[in-house]
This record gives structure tokens, C-alpha cells and sequence, in this order.
């Protein structure tokens, strides 16, 4: 079930990279879908796109 506050919808990919993905949040302390909103997050800031703070983001510790 999505959080309050978040789009929901249905993604295709890559097996391969689904289980990249999920070793990584496993690594990292995610879940898989907390995992592609931190790479896609990262990607934009990259790409010089600077998002507002989630309220997520906001209660999180790390």
C-alpha cells in the first residue's frame, strides 16, 4: 500500500537490475522503493534539479 502522499504506479525494469537494486537498500538499511526514490532523488541533483525536502526526508535520523 503507498504512503499518504505519494504517487503510486507500476514500474517495469530489468531483473537484473531490480536485484541491483535490492541488494543495494539491503546495504544500505531502504526497502527497494526507498532505494529508487534516493537513486532518482540523486540523479536529479546530479542533473543540477534541486527538489524541496520530503517530509520523509525530514524524520529521517541518518
Amino acid at each position: 500500500m503507498a504512503s499518504p502522499g505519494k504517487k503510486s504506479f507500476p514500474l517495469r525494469i530489468d531483473p537484473v537490475l531490480w536485484a541491483e537494486i535490492e541488494r543495494l537498500a539491503a546495504q544500505e538499511l531502504r526497502s527497494a522503493n526507498a532505494q529508487v526514490e534516493y537513486l532518482l532523488r540523486e540523479a536529479l541533483l546530479q542533473r543540477g534539479r534541486k527538489l524541496p525536502r520530503s517530509e520523509d526526508e525530514n524524520s529521517d535520523v541518518r
